[in-house]
Order: C-alpha cells, then structure tokens, then sequence
C-alpha cells in the first residue's frame, strides 16, 4: 500500500485544519496526516532506543582528537610557518589583512588609541560627544541628538570611555567596508533578476550561520585580531544591507519607472534620479540592520583579541564577575540604543519634516551651519586640551553600577536561591536531560535516520536530502555528541519560544493596545547583542547550560512574538466575525480559526526562534553550556584543540542549515 502525506485543507481556503474530504477511489492511495506518521516515527525511535541505549553513541571526550581535527592542526600549523613566503599569503590575504589593519587602526587613532605620538587620540571626549551630537542633530532631529549627548557622555561616566570607542572604531570601520560592498551589490539584486536568483542562497547561508561561526576559519587566514574581528564583522553585517537595498529597488512601482523612461531617462538616470531616490527610506533602514549586526558581531569578536566593550565582558563572564560584566553590557545597550535611534530617526527625518509645521524648520540650514562651527571648535578643544581630551573623573558611576549588581545578585543568591534553584532543575531534570539522554545515547544512525525522516516528512525530499547530507557531515566532523547536546539545548529552548510566542503573539495580534504597548519592549530588545542577555541569567542562575536556554529563550522570543502577533492580525476579520456569528468563544476562535489560519506565520517563527537560539546556544558556551558552544571558545585559547573548535563550528553551520531548509521548507508546503 503506497502512503502519501498530505497537508490538511480548510472549508474555503487553504489555512484551516479540517482535512479535504474527496472521493478515493478502490485502487488509489490511502492519505494519512503528517502529524500521524510523525507519531510513528517517535514511537518507532522509542522503542529502538530502549532496546539500543548507549551502543555507537559516538562519544568524544573533551581532550580527545580525531584524524579530522588533527589535519586542521596540521593546517594551521602549515599555515603559521609558510604565512610569509606563500604567494597566496603574500599578494592576498596579507595585503587584505593590512588594508584592514590600517583602516581600523586609522578610525582607533582618531578617537580611541594614542597616536603619532601623541598620548590621546586625535579627537577626544568633548569632540566626539559634540560630532556625536551634531551628526544626529543633521540627519535626525534634536531629541535624537539629545540622546546621543547625553548616551556618550553615559559611557565616560561609567569608566569605559575608550572601551566603549575602541568598540564604536571597529562598528564603523567595519560597516564602511560593508557598505562599500552590499550597497551596490542590493542595486544590482534589485536591477537583476539573474543575480537576485544567485545570490539569494548565499544571503539565506549567511544570514543562517551563528556569529561564532565565523571567527575560527578568518583566524586561520587573517590571524587574531582586530583585522580577522573587522573582516567578520563585514562578512556578517553586509548581507542585512545587501538584501534590503534589493528589496527596496524592487519594491518602487514599475509604472514610475517606466514614465521616467518613456519621458528619455537612460538607465543610469532612472536608478539615481527614481529608484534610488524613491527606495532611500528602505535602504537607510539596511544600513542600520548593518549596523546592529556589526556591533553584535564587534563584541562577540573579543574571543579572537577584537578590543573593546566585548573583551570586558568575556573576560567577566569568565570569571562570573557578573558586576564588571553588567556595567559593560549596559554600555553595549546604550550605545545600541544611540546607534539605532539616530539611523532610524535619519530614515524619517524628510517624512517628518514635511508633515511638520514647525517654524523653525525655515532655519535649519542656518542652524546646521553654526553646529558644524561649534562641533568644529568642541573637536580643536578636545585635540589641545588635555581636560577635553580624557573624559574626567575615575568612572565612579560604572563602580557604583558594577557594586549595585553585585549586591543584586548577592540578594538574589541568598533569598531567590529556593525560586531559582527550582525552575531549574524542574526543567532540567524533567525536559532537557530525558530529551539529551534520548538523542546522545541513542545510536548515531537511529537518530540520524529519526532527523532525515523528520525532515522529508515536515518538508518534503529536498528537505529530507539536505538533512541527510548534514547528518552525514556532522558524523564526518568527529562532533557528533556534542552536536546532539547542542541540538537538545536549542530545541528545549525553542519550544519555550514557541511556547511565549504563540501567548504574546496572540495577544497582540487581537489586542492594538497590547501591540501598541509591547512592540516597543520587543523592538528595544532585538537592538541589544547577544552577550548581553547571559549576564542577568548568570546572576539568576549560576554558570549552567540551563543559564544559556534561559538567554537564549528570552533573546529569541520577540521575533517569535512579533511574526505570531502579524500573522494573527493578518485573518481576516470577516472570518473572524463569521466565527462569532456562528457561536464560537473566544478559544475556539483563536484554536479553530485565528492559528489555523496564521499556520504559515507559525512556522517562519519556528525558523526564525531556531536560528536566534541556535546562535544564543553556543555563545552560551561561555557560561556553562557546553558542546559545540565551548568547543569554540576553547579551539581559540588552547592551540591543540584548534582542529577540534574549527570542525565544532562546522557542526554549529551543519545545524543551522538543517534547521533552516527544514523549516522554510514546512513553511513552503504550509502557505502552498
């Protein structure tokens, strides 16, 4: 009898839950639900597991290599002895590294390190709060700049003012490089069908791959520092740009377009007077997705030596010094927060302006005029003078924040203990141990042809081969253990997602009061780096895998909430209203109708909180979580475990990218 797995129908459209009732005839195939044969699988995957439990588990302890791991030693160290004589090295990678180097070390050099002999940067405190001031003042609006005034001056008076600048130099050398580069490839994906189509899959890899991924193999050819940091941080912020821009080329009306031409426009003309002109607000708002992507990256880059905010805050979380590492998370937020808004402000400053009836909007060029003077003399004051050049005072403010979180979490450990100590082990014991135990003690093979299945069934073959060339990859990288913790970890935390995102979600997408009042939070809270999530959790609960889960969940869950809160609101409320006509209560009508209907908006949240965790996950690493997560973290602080960290994240990619074609793939087959 031949089985064919069919997505359920609704009466008068494709998004509800009632399956499809047609005649069969005698000799056809028999349709069963997908949610069925998954059952068979699991129970199937159970009952194996009894019976097989702890054989070719694939174990791998924490000192030992494999054959793989040991040649991508052997490679590094042919690497490091032949950098200066490889022509490879010599006319490329060298030559990159060092104009990378320069570019870096020049922007430090103007506001962050000393330079031509000089014991201060070129520019000190008093002119890049002024610059900073000025610059948001012009291409935002005076509240803007007010922020971004009173922001920097924030990050002196916690004590981190050239952290906070060595921090803010390789942002912006790295989203210069980025911008270089993704602005004009998104007009040429926007122009291009042919390129759209190709570079699509690489946008989609790279947009998959967690920020650790990146920083062992650049090491390898660009070695530690700021320059392999700068170098990741353009590979992970340029796509945001590269695919926005596309998007908003493609987003102007045609009938615009072809009035311009049929008016004698060339080509060039129609991009720089229509296109780009009409695609700017969207564009602008890539290049602060660049920047958002890059500062996350910039601190995350502190494991390979990138200084800054983030070295403090490793080197904190390392040694559970959750004062030091709160005070430079909270600089990471506010700099964030500044960088955001005065990008997002510039994106509507024309919009605004003309809505404005303002008076003093007929004296902006006058004013912007006597700024450039003042900033120009704040800037000559802060290169002479001592007094403007370093921020005064002993950062008495960052001591008094770091002494407030240490005696919060002192509180929190001696009275909460009982609360916290609870939740954990609750959701330990009871979902993430039993979930790890059946996927590391499982047979490798059961639980990759449990994966492959899985996938063919949720998304179709395509899905299921690309599955099945991961597992059989991940196997080759010696990781597998590892990989399956890592794999437990994300799910469990993924499901929590789902869990607060289907709750929130929901309530936004029926309530505009309640959207009105959490997407701010939620917006607010995509803004902030991941390191900065595990320091209240590591206050909260110690240095476990389950601290990670927790960061994880909460960094994750506002994207989650906000595609479920979209996609309710987008039923349509005649149905809705066809619903209550017909007698359903509130729960039947958000169980029968509204998240039948939003299954599409469902499943991209799933993707998407995968991804979110999958990168929160193993950045976890550092705080007790373990698997592939310190297996990184330790490939760059102990040589001969080099191989080992690169082939981790290569398993991190390997899982990232099954996650990713699986669930775009269900998501896909959902909304057909």
């Amino acid at each position: 009898m031949t089985v064919v797995v069919e997505k359920t129908e609704p009466p008068g459209g494709p998004e509800s839950t009632r399956p499809v009732e047609e005649p069969a005839p005698a000799a056809g195939p028999r349709r069963i639900r997908r949610s069925l044969v998954i059952g068979v699988i699991l129970v199937v995957w159970l009952v194996l597991f009894a019976v097989l439990r702890g054989k070719q588990t694939l174990s791998l302890a924490a000192a030992d290599l494999t054959d793989l791991h040991r040649w991508f030693n052997d490679v590094n160290d042919s690497i490091g002895a032949n950098r200066d004589s490889n022509p490879l090295f010599l006319y490329f990678f060298n030559e990159i590294r060092l104009v990378i180097d320069t570019l870096a070390a020049f922007v430090q050099e103007l506001i962050s390190q000393p330079s031509a002999g000089r014991p201060l940067p070129q520019i000190g405190w008093l002119g890049v709060v002024g610059i900073a001031g000025y610059v948001s003042w012009a291409f935002g609006n005076w509240r803007v700049a007010l922020l971004a005034v009173a922001g920097f001056t924030f990050l002196g008076l916690q004590g981190l003012w050239q952290e906070s600048m060595d921090t803010l130099a390789l942002t912006l050398s790295s989203v210069l490089v980025a911008l270089l580069f993704a602005i004009p490839l998104g007009v040429w994906a926007g122009l291009s069908d042919r390129f759209h189509r190709i570079m699509t899959p690489f946008l989609d890899f790279m947009q998959t791959m967690p920020t650790f991924v990146y920083l062992a193999p650049l090491t390898l050819f660009f070695l530690i520092g700021g320059a392999s940091a700068t170098i990741a941080t353009v590979i992970y912020a340029a796509p945001p740009a590269i695919r926005i821009t596309a998007h908003a080329i493609r987003s102007v009306p045609e009938t615009t377009v072809e009035a311009a031409e049929s008016l004698g426009a060339t080509r060039r003309q129609s991009l720089t007077k229509v296109l780009l002109p009409m695609s700017r607000r969207t564009v602008v708002m890539g290049v602060n997705q660049t920047i958002m992507a890059a500062l996350a990256m910039v601190t995350i880059a502190a494991l390979i030596d990138a200084p800054g905010l983030g070295k403090t805050v490793v080197q904190a979380l390392q040694s559970l010094d959750v004062g030091t590492a709160f005070n430079a998370g909270l600089s990471i937020v506010v700099m964030a927060i500044v960088l955001d808004r005065v990008t997002t402000a510039a994106s509507t400053r024309e919009e605004e302006a003309r809505r404005s009836k303002n008076r003093f909007l007929a004296w902006r060029r006058p004013l912007l005029g006597a700024g450039a003077a003042v900033t120009a003399v704040l800037v000559y004051l802060s290169h002479t003078f001592v007094w403007a050049a370093e921020f005064p005072g002993e950062g008495g403010l960052g001591s008094s924040i770091a002494g407030a979180a240490d005696t919060t979490t002192t509180w929190v450990q001696d009275h909460l203990s009982g609360v916290t100590n609870t939740v954990r082990d609750a959701l330990t014991n009871g979902l993430l141990n039993p979930f790890q135990s059946l996927l590391t003690d499982s047979p490798w093979w059961l639980v990759g042809a449990v994966l492959i299945a899985l996938g063919a069934v949720l998304g179709g073959i395509r899905a299921g081969i690309t599955t099945a060339v991961c597992v059989g990859l991940l196997v080759a990288t010696g990781m597998w253990s590892d990989a399956m913790t890592t794999l437990a970890s994300t799910v469990v935390a993924t499901a929590l997602v789902m869990l607060l995102g289907v709750v929130l979600g929901v309530w936004m997408g029926r309530s505009a009061l309640v959207d009105r009042v959490l997407r701010p939070s939620l917006d607010a809270a995509q803004v902030m780096p991941p390191f900065v999530y595990l320091v209240p959790f590591l206050a909260l609960f110690g240095a476990t895998r389950f601290t990670a889960i927790v960061a994880a969940v909460v960094y994750a869950a506002p994207v989650a909430i906000k595609i479920i809160g979209d996609g309710v609101r987008n039923v349509p409320a005649a149905t809705v209203e066809a619903a209550t006509s017909a007698g359903c209560d509130t729960w039947q009508i958000i169980t029968k109708v509204q998240l039948p209907m939003a299954r599409g908006a469902l499943t991209l949240a799933t993707n998407q909180g995968l991804i979110y965790v999958l990168s929160m996950v193993v950045v976890g690493g550092l705080v007790g979580a373990g698997a592939l997560g310190y297996d990184v973290v330790a490939g760059f602080s102990q040589g001969q475990l080099f191989g080992k960290g690169l082939a981790a994240g290569l398993a991190i990619v390997l899982l990232g990218v099954m996650f990713d074609r699986i669930t775009q793939a269900a998501a896909r087959r959902t909304s057909a």
